[in-house]
């Protein structure tokens, strides 16, 4: 996410590299390349120069204190001007009514069912809401069986009239649903088209006016980048919805439509969806969005994810394992379902600050960990219990199972007992403290270098 923009500035940085001050010679050179990097990153020009403006007059003139340097200085003002252009700071969604009604509009293609679904199981989980999943694409042969067995996967109740061609009716016959049943969130999915036309928007303006929803959301693909600004400037005309949701933002995204859609309709982005999980969506926060591009890591989602998924009771029994040394491989194997539960393994380790640049060339595959779990399931619940058993023999059949060798079987075996007592070590140092809300540091991962491209 944002990779190539996140070079590009820090080439911009590298100008005040060995200054001593800010000087209009070293930011105009520094603005030069700040607003190429936006360009490139599929940021309109007019906005890129605005944008560059607004730092070269804060930049100018600008007393650099004796503990910070040029640079810093740089890197604050810039930091400071990215959260003004992505809207500030959070924007919440509107939950009011009873019950609340939420509308999805979009193009085909932008992943509206599937963020349907997210969304539904994002604000169960968030705000302890009962949603109601409604299709209402009527167009699309398999939107109705996608949201369905998506519902199914979530546990959430999808309403739908495979009979019934108006979705206006549909939509106000699933709210009566929703009333009848003590569903307090009704969630609309509507059809897209593969591009805007006048048929789309007035279905979609009559379904709006006939629901009065607490809250439009306009769902757009990030990967269209300057495409996915115009298309929902188009619908804000038409619809004046109430905030954007970014989808596929973990793509080979420039980020163009991330930056500046708040800029171009004046409405902020409410949610942005990571990943193909069904939890990988979160809200849109401006200032860590900041932080990432920027290569400062994003710390205070990647503790959220983990309060998410670790229990205070199990955090308390695993500590006193761990001050016992009975720290065992079945231990071990919770605190990797905990980490892939989290979410992309790559995008976690690019959170933490300072870590961004040494992964991102680096083919960090999901899977990456199945070769670890691979091993420990191959051993017997004794040998998982109890690791000083593991002798030859044993690691051979091991290997043989998990499809691995011996020796790296060796390795995790050694990475293991070298982790239980650095862990013992570190928790016998914090007499009374509460226990740690933190996964174990996994051994090593398989891991490859991306093969550059060769130019032609």
């Amino acid at each position: 996410m944002f990779e190539n923009l996140q070079d590009r500035l820090d080439k911009a940085f590298k100008v005040f590299t060995g200054q001593h001050k800010i000087s209009e010679i070293n930011v105009a050179e520094a603005i030069k390349e700040i607003r190429r990097a936006l360009v490139d990153a599929d940021v309109h020009y007019k906005i890129a120069k605005e944008f560059t403006n607004k730092v070269k007059e804060k930049a100018i003139g600008q007393e650099v204190i004796k503990s910070v340097n040029p640079r810093q200085m740089m890197v604050k003002i810039v930091y400071d001007e990215l959260i003004d252009l992505m809207g500030g700071e959070k924007a919440d969604i509107n939950l009011k009514g009873d019950p609340a009604v939420i509308l999805l509009s979009g193009l085909q293609g932008s992943g509206k069912t599937t963020l349907a679904a997210k969304l539904a199981n994002f604000l169960r989980k968030k705000h302890n809401r009962k949603p109601l999943l409604v299709a209402c694409d009527i167009y699309r042969p398999a939107a109705i069986e996608q949201l369905k067995v998506l519902g199914q996967q979530i546990d959430v109740p999808v309403y739908s009239e495979e009979d019934n061609k108006d979705p206006v009716k549909i939509a106000q016959n699933a709210i009566k649903f929703a009333k009848q049943n003590g569903l307090d969130t009704v969630i609309i999915d509507t059809a897209g088209r593969l591009a805007i036309d006048q048929e789309m928007m007035d279905e979609i303006s009559r379904i709006k006016n006939a629901v009065n929803p607490s809250e439009t959301l306009f769902v757009v693909d990030a990967m269209t980048g300057q495409d996915a600004v115009n298309t929902a400037k188009e619908f804000n005309d038409v619809l004046d919805f109430d905030g954007v949701v970014l989808t596929k933002l973990d793509g080979d995204t420039r980020g163009g439509a991330a930056l500046t859609i708040k800029y171009v309709v004046q409405k902020p982005i409410k949610f942005i969806g990571t990943g193909e999980k069904i939890d990988a969506i979160d809200y849109f926060y401006p200032d860590r969005m900041a932080e990432r591009i920027l290569g400062m890591g994003d710390i205070k989602t990647l503790v959220e994810k983990a309060q998410e998924q670790i229990d205070e009771e199990e955090a308390r029994r695993l500590q006193k394992k761990i001050m016992q040394n009975k720290f065992d491989f079945d231990d071990f194997l919770k605190q990797i379902h905990q980490i892939k539960k989290m979410g992309n393994l790559k995008d976690l380790i690019s959170m933490i600050p300072g870590l961004g640049k040494q992964v991102k060339d680096l083919d960090i595959d999901d899977d990456s960990l199945k070769h670890i779990e691979a091993i420990i399931l191959s051993m017997t619940p004794e040998e998982r219990h109890n690791p000083t058993l593991l002798n030859g023999s044993r690691k051979k059949r091991i290997a043989l199972g998990s499809g691995t060798t011996v020796q790296e079987v060796n390795n995790l075996i050694k990475q293991f007992m070298e982790m239980r007592k650095m862990m013992r070590m570190v928790t016998a140092g914090r007499p009374g403290a509460r226990p740690a809300k933190a996964t174990a540091t996994l051994p090593a991962i398989h891991k490859k270098k991306k093969k550059k491209k060769k130019r032609r």
